[in-house]
Parts: C-alpha cells; sequence; structure tokens
C-alpha cells in the first residue's frame, strides 16, 4: 500500500469531511475554492481511486457518485502499519513513536490497547 498523492489526499480529504457520496462536479467546485483545477484531472483521479478501491462509485442519472471504501482512521492506521512493517526493529521503532506523542495521545494510545487486551481476553 503506498501513500496518496496530492490530488488523491485533496480528494479523499473532502470526501471523509462530508462523510456522505459526492460527485466529481462536486468535489470539483470545492476545490476551485482553493485552486484552479480541471474537472477532467478530478474525474481521472476519482477514476483511478475507483480502480485502487479506495473509492466506490455508484452510477447515480447520468454522474458518477463517489464515496470512500474505507474511513480516514482506517486509511491512517493500513500507513502506520506499513511504516512499523518496513523497520527491522519494530519495538524500536515503536518506542520512539511513543515518546513522541502528547499526553492526550498516550492516553488514546492505552484506552486502545484496553480494548484489545479487553477483546482477545472474550476470545
Amino acid at each position: 500500500m503506498r501513500g496518496l498523492g496530492d490530488l488523491e489526499a485533496e480528494i479523499m480529504d473532502r470526501l471523509w469531511s462530508w462523510g456522505r457520496p459526492a460527485t466529481v462536479r462536486e468535489v470539483v467546485d470545492d476545490l476551485r475554492r482553493q485552486r484552479p483545477v480541471a474537472y477532467t484531472t478530478v474525474n481521472t483521479v476519482a477514476d483511478i481511486l475507483n480502480t485502487k478501491e479506495w473509492l466506490r462509485r455508484t452510477k447515480v442519472g447520468r454522474a458518477w457518485v463517489y464515496e470512500p471504501t474505507c474511513t480516514r482512521e482506517s486509511y491512517t492506521a493500513q500507513l502506520m502499519h506499513q511504516a512499523l512493517e518496513g523497520s527491522p526493529d519494530r519495538a524500536g521503532a515503536l518506542l520512539h513513536f511513543v515518546d513522541r506523542i502528547s499526553g492526550d495521545e498516550a492516553t488514546a494510545l492505552l484506552a486502545a490497547l484496553e480494548q484489545v487486551k479487553a477483546r482477545d481476553d472474550e476470545r
């Protein structure tokens, strides 16, 4: 798995933020509030994201409507897992990661670990 390119990330960010399916026209109109972008470019990138299975599309009338196939959190977790797999010293990488997180992030991490432990104990 690779990270998203710049325009891919912008498209995914909007769809994740909106929490609903959207047309390419809606994405283009929103992107144009910040910078010029061609409809055909966004359409091509949305099609590529569909091919990569990051987006699913459904025909509504004459337009395709796109929606993410995973949450932003799931995507982020996949990137973190990929980065961890790339290290020959996973424990060392985790230590460096934890050393750099804030107190609130550490609290959230501990809560997540407790949830995983409770789930594993139920099995």
